[in-house]
């Protein structure tokens, strides 16, 4: 470069003193940039959509049930006195949730987070309300084909039956639920609570 040109000179002069910089500056931004609704709507779609799957109760095809079916499984080891007792009702009612007049993912979803939950609580018993679904879409009893499906996915389930006439009847099934690994545990707690 040559230094006969005097803007050039005045420039190198000018930059004499200055030093190259060792690391670049790192620019921090300060507050979170603002989310708009639709990109927060996406994420709690993105996160819901997570949920769902984390679950594995299906969604393919269903055999579809009539909706005056009878509903009933036992898993194998279930004493025949035990699924008597549930199929008669004579099992205290320890939880009930009622799913008739939800949405099919939402109905997944709370069925599932329920029974987990209720699990882990260690309720035994559960009374479930799905309906008949007799003008049900796309099928009658919609709603009952999946539940039948979904209780035998849930590995805590160990047992279920169509409700008695006073539980709701054919729109309502007992499920009875695993004993939690801790059950003697939160017995304890339980009691300590209660007395």
């Amino acid at each position: 470069m040559s230094h006969s040109n005097p803007e050039n000179f005045s420039f190198l002069a000018e930059m004499s003193d200055v030093k190259p910089l060792s690391q670049p500056d790192k620019v921090v931004l300060s507050g979170k940039p603002s989310e708009t609704l639709a990109q927060r709507l996406k994420r709690e779609a993105l996160i819901m959509e997570q949920e769902k799957d984390d679950n594995g109760l299906t969604i393919e095809k269903v055999e579809p049930l009539d909706p005056y079916d009878f509903i009933e499984y036992k898993q194998d080891g279930v004493q025949q006195g035990v699924y008597k007792n549930l199929r008669l009702g004579k099992y205290q009612i320890e939880s009930s949730l009622n799913i008739t007049n939800m949405k099919f993912d939402e109905a997944r979803l709370t069925l599932y987070k329920t029974i987990k939950d209720c699990h882990e609580r260690g309720v035994r018993s559960l009374l479930l309300q799905h309906g008949l679904g007799l003008k049900s879409k796309p099928f009658p009893a919609f709603l009952k084909s999946y539940v039948n499906q979904w209780l035998r996915q849930i590995d805590m389930v160990i047992a279920f039956h169509t409700a008695q006439k006073q539980h709701g009847g054919l729109g309502a099934v007992y499920v009875l639920m695993k004993k939690h690994p801790n059950q003697k545990l939160i017995n304890r707690e339980r009691n300590r609570r209660v007395g």
